[in-house]
């Protein structure tokens, strides 16, 4: 199922991370190194889950705003190394706890951990990655950087808890959505940009700048990631299409369209949702309501607006390496869908 892009947003085809990639590969080799440092311990099974997931091939797109939010701005140091790793256990612990709430099977194409050393083990790395990220939080030495990723945690925290007071709910709002992916998804990416100045010692406007930077792109992200779970493929997305829909997830995709439907159809999200019966069947048949209610396009507009937001949020910044390369992760994080 294709998804159409606004004309004018055709150059995000060419976009990349590439850019990023390579500006930050000196200090993402120091990151990786603590991670494998950090991930270790005396009980077996917490570097063997940990690694699990650390080594499955995700873009650690989180760990690199970090460094390159703290580099643009001159910084030399060591401190963003060690919060771009606190920034990524945080993400790998989310994902763990998230994995055992959702029941999920599969991650980035591989066994969830759960699958593999059950649910008890995969919360309980989860826990210890966060103390382990809170630990390299605190040797930084920075109130303002702890305040930020404490606060960060406390947020997604919130945020697992509201998804799930809102889970199969039907009568979800897109306003309510929108609540649930800032905490759980947006929050992180926002702290992630926002302790690079921090720690590079700028001024408040541009502590603000990377935090609405990363915000937006965190609700832009998670919206993109919103459209190919009913138009993408299964090696883009690191997951089955259609696995929100089998874990009666509700996303934007699905509240448009419930929404904009007829009373015969609305009955059917219901059933299909709130009532668990995500059949093969009922997949293909959601998939075709969303789309002739343009609920993917609709989507992907979302997505482009708050990614406009993050873009104009830098333009006060001077021109760098490295800017263009944060802006540029903007257009690749919204090109995904094509």
């Amino acid at each position: 199922m294709g998804v159409v892009i606004p004309l004018e947003e055709s150059k995000n085809k060419q976009a990349s991370v590439k850019p990023l990639v390579e500006l930050t590969r000196e200090g993402m080799e120091r990151v990786n190194q603590l991670i494998l440092s950090k991930a270790g311990s005396d009980v077996q099974m917490i570097p063997e889950v940990a690694n699990h997931l650390i080594s499955s091939g995700g873009k650690r797109l989180r760990p690199m705003l970090t460094l390159a939010s703290a580099s643009m701005f001159g910084y030399q140091g060591e401190h963003h190394v060690k919060l771009a790793t606190a920034v990524e256990f945080m993400h790998t612990a989310t994902l763990l706890h998230d994995d055992v709430v959702d029941e999920s099977d599969l991650r980035r194409g591989k066994s969830t951990a759960r699958m593999i050393w059950g649910n008890q083990a995969s919360v309980l790395v989860g826990d210890f990655l966060l103390g382990q990220a809170f630990r390299m939080m605190v040797d930084v030495g920075s109130l303002d950087a702890l305040d930020v990723l404490s606060t960060a945690a406390s947020v997604i925290a919130e945020g697992e808890v509201l998804q799930l007071s809102v889970a199969k709910n039907m009568e979800t709002t897109e306003d309510e959505y929108l609540s649930v992916i800032r905490a759980k998804t947006a929050a992180l990416f926002a702290a992630a940009a926002e302790v690079g100045p921090i720690v590079a010692r700028t001024d408040k406007s541009e502590r603000n700048a990377l935090k609405s930077y990363g915000m937006n792109l965190g609700l832009a992200f998670q919206l993109v990631d919103d459209v190919l779970d009913y138009g993408g493929k299964s090696a883009e997305l690191g997951k089955n299409t259609g696995d929100d829909f089998r874990e009666g997830k509700i996303t934007l995709p699905v509240i448009l369209a419930y929404r904009r439907g007829t009373q015969e159809e609305r009955a059917f999200w219901r059933d299909a949702i709130e009532g668990g019966n995500s059949s093969d069947e009922n997949l293909e048949k959601a998939m075709g309501l969303i789309q002739k209610y343009g609920s993917l396009n609709d989507t992907t507009a979302r997505a482009l607006h708050y990614g406009a937001i993050a873009r104009d949020a830098l333009a006060p910044l001077p021109d760098s390496a490295w800017k263009n390369a944060l802006l540029e992760v903007i257009d690749f994080c919204i090109s995904r869908v094509n």
